[in-house]
């Protein structure tokens, strides 16, 4: 078979892909189909770069919310615990009066001490703090004072006598402490 012979039977099967198509079949430029597949990538690429600009967005609004969920839990936590605190308080109060009283029956006093230590363990796990008064100077922040005394074995505004203990949790005060004061 020679070179004529192969060049029509190119042809031919030429004319037979025409026919099959039935036009004639466009024959795209070699560079204008890179350019083309190159301006896809491109819009392919910027499709890209926008998706993951929006993930990055959305995992740092994500993150954003968590950090601000965990303060606000930690705040009503805080919350809640103050108003516990807060009426678990004159509970406290009455184990001290019941102490300070007299009281005949030594074995009962003991398991009166006993649950009040108790309770004041439980309490202190809880985070409560006792607020230091006696012997201090009086802070409005921390002290409630209801009476004054002139004194001149005492400083200025040195608190003299606790009347009712007071409290505070972390840095909030529950009750303030009411003491007298002097000078």
């Amino acid at each position: 078979m020679g070179k004529k012979d192969e060049i029509e039977e190119i042809k031919e099967e030429i004319e037979e892909i025409k026919e099959d198509t039935g036009s004639d079949a466009e024959v795209i430029n070699k560079d204008e189909y890179i350019a083309k597949l190159n301006d896809d990538l491109k819009l392919q690429k910027e499709k890209a770069d926008e998706y993951f600009d929006s993930l990055k967005r959305n995992m740092a609004e994500f993150d954003n919310f968590k950090k601000r969920m965990l303060k606000e839990k930690n705040l009503m936590y805080g919350s809640v615990v103050c108003d516990v605190l807060s009426d678990l308080l004159p509970v406290l109060d009455n184990f001290n009066q019941a102490l300070s009283n007299k009281c005949e029956d030594e074995t009962f006093k003991n398991g009166i001490e006993m649950i009040k230590s108790q309770f004041e363990d439980t309490l202190k796990k809880l985070g409560l703090e006792e607020i230091e008064a006696e012997g201090k100077t009086f802070n409005p922040e921390l002290h409630e004072a209801v009476m004054h005394v002139e004194d001149e074995n005492y400083g200025e505004k040195e608190i003299v006598e606790v009347l009712r203990r007071g409290y505070k949790y972390q840095d909030k005060v529950i009750r303030h402490t009411m003491v007298k004061v002097a000078n």
